[in-house]
């Protein structure tokens, strides 16, 4: 699936990931590959996408991930790499 990780400033991450860990509002969310559409503030924690053996880890705080059509977009209030 496609993942793009976009900050206040600028896009942080794009690629392809197998899966993506993230700290919803209320609790972590998993999201994998053809996942149903989806929509959900974030909260505060560590943001992760995973492919192949390879974890890119972002600390991010407020906005949102949506999923759609195998593609995955956060949109956070503040991200820094962790």
């Amino acid at each position: 699936m496609q993942v793009t990780v976009i900050g206040p400033e600028a896009s942080v991450f794009q690629g392809e990931a197998d899966a993506v860990m993230a700290p919803a509002y209320d609790g972590q969310v998993g999201i994998l590959a053809n996942h149903a559409p989806f929509m959900t503030l974030l909260g505060r924690g560590l943001l992760t996408v995973k492919h192949g053996g390879v974890e890119h880890r972002f600390t991010v705080q407020g906005g949102f991930l949506q999923v759609v059509s195998n593609r995955v977009r956060v949109v956070a209030e503040q991200v820094a790499p962790a």
